[in-house]
């Protein structure tokens, strides 16, 4: 109504203004028009054109879920267990409406190094490949002991004896050039939308009621690009000079890339 209304406004605009000239065009029969009266129908259409403006509403749809961060389409699992009993890999307080994920390593002295070779475990469920491109240690408190690689097989320590390692983190500083989104460190291959299995349907990602996350076990090794998923190493070096009453706490950031489109 809107749109016809102003429609209609401009049409009547443009008949006055074709009378207006029309009735001194006439009135000027035998003589040269005068500029002034030419400038002056000139201005009024062209004010009538400017009148002419579309207005118009649409709407489209749309749907996404938030779902728990083991069954999203970036998905992660648990594997190794903590010191203290129960996967590294956890949501401690898992309840209908939230499930924050935590790595919970246990305690440890000064001067002691541990490894967990397979903390956790990062699968992709995407139509197409997704890019891990670097990672981040932000600590909330206490200094950053933590040294992160991501590699293929999850019995293997990074340090020699893994072959598909890539260093991605080292105590408060990017490691092996992974700093941005400049490159791929590691490359999972397209998932299938299941988060009940991983590799393909080959391995499966079964649910840990004591972690409230979805874990393996399997000793099948990943390949960047071919696999869907990659397994995380994190070590805990901690100084002969660490502060043994301080709490050690942070968030660790995961940076990925993918092209969407083909």
């Amino acid at each position: 109504m809107q749109l016809h209304m102003q429609l209609l406004s401009t049409y009547l605009y443009n008949r006055i203004a074709i009378s207006f000239l029309a009735r001194n065009i006439g009135m000027c029969d035998g003589m040269k028009i005068g500029k002034r009266l030419i400038l002056i129908g000139v201005i009024l259409i062209v004010l009538s054109m400017t009148m002419a403006t579309q207005y118009a509403t649409t709407e489209i749809g749309y749907s996404y879920s938030i779902v728990h961060p083991s069954d999203s389409d970036i998905r992660f699992i648990g594997s190794d267990n903590s010191s203290g009993g129960g996967r590294i890999l956890r949501v401690p307080d898992n309840t209908s409406t939230n499930a924050d994920l935590q790595l919970v390593f246990g305690n440890f002295t000064a001067g002691q190094n541990k490894t967990y070779t397979c903390a956790f475990g990062i699968v992709n469920e995407e139509a197409y490949a997704v890019e891990i491109t670097h990672m981040k240690v932000v600590t909330s408190s206490g200094s950053d002991y933590m040294q992160i690689w991501l590699h293929g097989d999850r019995d293997a320590h990074c340090d020699g004896d893994d072959a598909s390692s890539v260093f991605m983190w080292n105590q408060g500083s990017a490691a092996g050039g992974h700093s941005d989104n400049s490159s791929a460190a590691w490359t999972l291959a397209a998932g299938n939308q299941d988060p009940d299995d991983m590799d393909g349907s080959n391995v499966n990602t079964p649910w840990d009621s004591s972690a409230s996350v979805r874990y393996s076990i399997d000793d099948t090794d990943a390949v960047s690009t071919v696999d869907d998923y990659v397994w995380v190493q994190v070590s805990i070096d901690a100084p002969t000079n660490a502060d043994v009453t301080a709490s050690y706490t942070g968030t660790v950031y995961i940076y990925t890339k993918a092209t969407t489109t083909t």
